[in-house]
């Protein structure tokens, strides 16, 4: 595989934090200015807590903005292992409190249960999505795309028409809900945000050869690289 990819290497997290809110809200103000409304899809973990900080105080028309989520653990918005929990408290505060939210999570007893309703919620927020920022994971999972998930296959169909799926992961806890490889592929600008040497050695590793399957994030690299845009920021 060997795809060349854009890469944007940064000395410390402060100076890529700055660096990629200025860059997202040039794209969300644009995306406004063209369409009337821009969508942002985030993902969580700890890695985008101090990047929603500061998108939260940028200069957007957020009452524009809708803000939607990459995927979430089937867990209700109170607990802490909630992506939707963590944007409502670092990202949905101060400038951008005025954004429009919609999470993935409703009342379904399962993610499955819930899909029907999670798709119908998202697809009624502004698509294209005009921003995208994935995480990655050390065993190479992006989004809730898991190697040895049983729906990897389905999620990451090109032709399943579906924009969300429930997947359950083999290593980690709570089965979740995520875009899927189609859904997360017709986003106009995609971020992978990560940072650590350790988290660079990973992105190395499924930049190499190998199955997509072993590392899904190679579903997104092998699909992007030859785009322009698809851009990894990183800081030791």
């Amino acid at each position: 595989m060997n795809h060349s990819i854009n890469l944007h290497s940064f000395s410390d997290k402060d100076s890529l934090i700055t660096d990629l809110t200025l860059k997202i809200a040039a794209l969300l103000n644009a995306g406004i200015k063209k369409n009337g409304r821009a969508g942002l899809a985030v993902s969580g973990g700890s890695t985008p807590v101090q990047l929603f900080k500061s998108l939260s105080n940028s200069d957007i028309p957020w009452h524009t903005v809708d803000i939607t989520l990459v995927d979430e653990r089937w867990v209700p918005p109170d607990n802490q292992d909630s992506n939707e929990h963590l944007v409502r408290s670092h990202l949905l505060q101060n400038r951008a409190a005025t954004a429009s939210f919609t999470g993935m999570w409703n009342t379904a007893a399962t993610a499955q249960d819930g899909e029907a309703l999670c798709a119908e919620r998202l697809q009624n927020t502004h698509h294209p999505i005009d921003v995208l920022i994935l995480g990655l994971g050390n065993d190479g999972h992006t989004a809730s795309l898991f190697p040895g998930a049983a729906r990897l296959p389905q999620a990451t169909d090109m032709n399943s028409g579906k924009i969300c799926m429930a997947i359950t992961p083999v290593t980690a806890p709570h089965e979740r809900m995520t875009l899927t490889l189609p859904a997360i592929l017709n986003a106009k600008q995609i971020f992978l945000h990560i940072t650590g040497q350790n988290k660079k050695d990973v992105l190395e590793q499924a930049l190499g050869d190998g199955p997509s399957e072993e590392m899904p994030i190679r579903f997104i690299l092998q699909q992007q690289t030859q785009k322009t845009n698809f851009n990894v920021y990183w800081a030791n």
